[in-house]
C-alpha cells in the first residue's frame, strides 16, 4: 500500500467531516463509528493492487530462470501480465 495508515486515517477524519458539515449523510452513530467504516473501505480498496502484486510475484517466480535464460527484461515481463490480470478481472488501479 502506498499511502500510510496515519494518512488514510486523516482523508477518512476530512471525508466525514465534510459530509456531516454539509448535511450530505444521515448517520445515527458515532462519527468515529462512520470513520472507521469508511477508513476499511479506503484500506481494502488500496490492499487490492498490493495482493495482486504478490500474485504477480508468485507467477513469476517459476519462470524466473527461463527469463533469465532468454534475457528478458523481469521488470518489464511482471508489467505485461500484471497488466493482463488487470484487463481480464476488471480492476481499477
Amino acid at each position: 500500500m502506498r499511502i500510510t495508515k496515519e494518512l488514510t486515517e486523516l482523508l477518512t477524519k476530512k471525508i466525514v467531516k465534510s459530509l456531516i458539515d454539509q448535511d450530505l449523510i444521515i448517520w445515527e452513530e458515532t462519527p468515529e463509528k462512520l470513520q472507521a467504516v469508511i477508513n476499511e473501505i479506503i484500506t481494502e480498496d488500496l490492499m487490492v493492487e498490493d495482493l495482486l502484486n504478490e500474485e504477480v510475484k508468485t507467477l513469476l517466480e517459476s519462470k524466473t530462470q527461463e527469463y533469465e535464460r532468454d534475457m528478458m527484461d523481469y521488470g518489464r515481463v511482471f508489467q505485461m501480465v500484471k497488466s493482463k490480470l488487470v484487463r481480464e478481472r476488471g480492476l481499477i488501479l
